[in-house]
């Protein structure tokens, strides 16, 4: 039986014994509320999907032949237990939430075993309290409001409780339209719509916004330039790789401070959560700009931690309990004692063999954290999931080993956030499976059972194809985006890893033999794949001819290929150009407009450079 994640306690009481009918009802116990009815719903919406038959929901006590749903005061808020015997199925939980997650299960065992069930005991509940998912929808990306939900669905089914969405200048704010007039940015409405939703599903949508460093865009127009540490830097052209860099607050003018508070009195009245992320991570130039004067008297330590605890006391004066990414405090763990007791430092890593040195720092100094692994797509067409995969595990590992409350698994949108959302759902779902029980299948394993249910596989060798897929990036996002903006001035240093250097023309070859290899097995399995899940591996298709295009490009732009004729490098610039017309339409198809101009002009500029080679 393929369950994500694997329950703590499962048994099975006998062959396939009950026989879910047509005229099935689905039976709320009396003390049951709106929100259980609401829950009912979902599950009588997937028995209709997977079933064709519509079970009806009532009220009442428990009978034969049905499926009911009770509360047990003796089990914790999250805990289910889900027995299905010969009389029926029944669902009870600690509370609604718990109901939830019996249903999400049950929900599993129907669509691996259709209508007739077998007899199984399960008592279930998680092992971390904070199961979280972060979404970037800021440096590229805007969902829409439909994708959102489906985004909260999607963790709801896989039992997290939190999400957060990453804003640095995507929200319609009043008095800031300078930073979003040319984007498409989220509203009030569509968040507090989109926080009620979550909250139905037993999800805190918690507010994330940046407060100190990654204000690139805010801190590049006329009103708020001069806020920037850095001065003249609104005057250089857009980069995305100076974007990740150059972003940080003056924090010697008290100005910034009264901007912080603007934008957060604003964002944080649509959040019914108790807590609220400022990020404050990443402040690279701090102290080497405007504030230079500050930090050569009482350095950039004591100048971070000082900005980061107002911000913090007054997000706790909002009654408000404040979060923030750890990177900066993890150089001193010490300072962890200055701030304020309530505050949580989100401790984040993403190499496959990330140290357990930060954790266990700040877990001696006395942090209250959470783990932050990461889906790996950032930078890429395709998400790394073998990275993913290890990553999570062992950043999982190490909040247990040092009292973590938490997990918050990230996925980033650096360089445009190229990557369609729906290829960090493995990545989610290793996330979900880490941080809800000790015992975690390994990668090849897990992969199968998500091929089968989450990508609708019957030959659970989806995820197994596309694991491959990134490891034939002989070219990747980082250096085609580096090498143009080397080439026109808008990156004018050497970034800091090897741009095209290593290329080959045999690597080229290999890669993508193996990449239409994979194509090809794609492409056999779509016909056997649940249809609503087709569409999806064309997905998955169009980034790999992405992936073998630009490894072409690269070998041509790069001069390692110096055999290609002219009539090759026209006809590669239109390949291009055709592919991103099918890439517009994937964008669409789950995004607002947001900056996908910007994907574009990459794509224009590599067309138009391939042809003045000739």
């Amino acid at each position: 039986m393929y369950l994500i994640p694997e329950p703590v306690c499962i048994k099975f009481t006998g062959e396939k014994c009950f026989r879910l009918c047509y005229n099935c009802r689905i039976i709320l116990s009396p003390e049951s509320d709106s929100q259980t009815f609401l829950h009912a719903r979902i599950l009588k919406k997937a028995i209709y999907q997977e079933l064709g038959f519509d079970c009806p929901i009532s009220k009442g006590s428990k009978t034969e032949g049905n499926i009911f749903f009770s509360f047990n005061n003796t089990l914790k808020t999250e805990e289910y237990h889900l027995s299905i015997t010969e009389l029926g199925v029944e669902i009870s939980g600690g509370s609604n939430a718990g109901i939830l997650y019996g249903i999400q299960t049950l929900r599993q065992i129907i669509k691996e075993q259709g209508a007739v069930l077998q007899g199984v005991e399960i008592k279930d509940f998680p092992d971390m309290a904070n199961r979280g998912y972060y979404h970037d929808i800021t440096r590229g990306r805007i969902p829409t409001l439909e994708t959102l939900k489906a985004l909260a669905d999607k963790a709801a089914y896989y039992k997290l409780n939190q999400l957060q969405l990453y804003i640095e200048h995507s929200f319609l704010f009043r008095d800031f339209s300078e930073v979003w007039r040319d984007d498409t940015p989220l509203t009030a409405e569509e968040i507090l719509e989109f926080d009620s939703y979550c909250k139905n599903l037993h999800i805190d949508l918690i507010p994330s916004i940046a407060s100190f460093g990654h204000l690139y865009k805010v801190l590049r127009t006329h009103t708020y330039a001069h806020l920037c540490e850095l001065e003249n830097s609104d005057q250089e052209p857009f980069s995305f790789y100076e974007r990740m860099a150059h972003h940080t607050l003056d924090i010697s003018s008290e100005e910034s401070f009264q901007f912080v508070v603007r934008m957060i009195e604003e964002y944080m009245p649509l959040f019914s959560s108790q807590f609220f992320n400022i990020c404050a991570d990443e402040t690279f130039d701090l102290g080497k700009g405007r504030s230079k004067g500050l930090s050569d008297k009482i350095g950039t330590n004591e100048m971070y931690i000082i900005f980061l605890k107002r911000i913090c006391a007054f997000i706790i004066s909002m009654k408000k309990i404040p979060m923030f990414w750890g990177d900066i405090i993890c150089e001193i763990p010490e300072a962890i004692q200055e701030l304020p007791k309530e505050t949580i430092c989100l401790n984040w890593g993403y190499a496959p063999d990330h140290s357990e040195e930060g954790t266990k720092k700040l877990a001696m100094a006395g942090a209250t954290q959470y783990i932050c692994p990461g889906v790996s797509g950032w930078n890429r067409l395709i998400n790394d999931l073998r990275t993913s995969y290890d990553n999570i595990k062992r950043m999982c590992s190490f909040g247990r080993k040092y009292g973590a409350i938490g997990i918050l698994n990230t996925d980033w949108g650096d360089f445009g956030h190229i990557n369609h959302p729906e290829f960090s759902t493995a990545g989610l779902i290793y996330g979900a499976v880490n941080s809800w029980n000790e015992h975690i299948p390994e990668f090849e394993a897990l992969n199968e059972s998500i091929s089968y249910l989450e990508y609708g596989d019957p030959s659970k060798q989806f995820l197994h194809i596309i694991s491959q897929l990134d490891e034939a990036v002989v070219v990747s996002w980082f250096e085609v985006i580096c090498f143009k903006e080397l080439k026109t001035g808008q990156l004018k240093r050497e970034p800091y890893s090897p741009v095209l250097k290593e290329i080959t023309l045999e690597k080229v070859r290999i890669a993508n033999a193996l990449l239409e290899k994979a194509i090809q097995r794609i492409y056999e399995i779509i016909s056997g794949a649940k249809r609503e899940k087709r569409s999806l591996y064309g997905a998955y298709i169009l980034a790999a001819e992405g992936i073998k295009l630009w490894n072409e490009i690269g070998g041509v732009v790069s001069g390692c290929d110096t055999v290609i004729k002219k009539e090759e490098i026209n006809e590669l610039a239109v390949r291009l150009e055709y592919w991103y017309h099918e890439y517009k339409k994937l964008w669409r198809s789950t995004s607002k407009e947001a900056e996908l101009y910007r994907i574009g002009e990459v794509i224009f500029w590599y067309a138009d450079y391939l042809r003045k080679l000739n």
